[in-house]
């Protein structure tokens, strides 16, 4: 069961994915588009939303320092593209991490350590850090 999930998310109310794909040079691994709707009656979405998803295949443990080459492997060229198109006003960009505690006494699905490289790739793609946690933990009421 994997603990933590990472992605790079692109959201913008101007743009749709496939001219994103091609200011950043690189296809997203899924994408929605501005107007398209999640069922029949749900409203026309007002953004369109880009994600490159961080997997380490054959890590289903993998925490977010294992993920992190992941992310430094998409390359400084990258990270300016996307403080680029964050500059120019038209999307806003952040790295998603989410965190599923499910075992309080497992040590590996608590904490996150970010290294030095990885802030600053951010900080290249202007980049927000977004972390969500979910704790699923059953209390014993007496």
């Amino acid at each position: 069961m994997k603990a933590f999930w990472m992605y790079l998310r692109v959201v913008s109310e101007s743009l749709q994915p496939e001219e994103i794909s091609r200011r950043l040079g690189v296809d997203p691994d899924e994408s929605t588009a501005i107007g398209s709707r999640r069922h029949a009656g749900s409203p026309p979405r007002s953004h369109a939303s880009w994600v490159r998803r961080a997997d380490r295949p054959g890590q289903a443990g993998a925490r977010p320092e294992d993920l992190e080459p992941v992310i430094l492997g998409w390359g400084l060229d990258f990270a300016h593209a996307l403080g680029q198109l964050v500059a120019s006003g038209e999307a806003v960009v952040s790295l998603e991490i989410v965190q599923e505690i499910r075992d309080l006494d497992d040590s590996q699905q608590k904490g996150i350590f970010l290294g030095a490289e990885l802030m600053s790739w951010l900080g290249a793609a202007k980049a927000s850090l977004d972390i969500d946690q979910y704790v699923f933990h059953e209390c014993d009421e007496g």
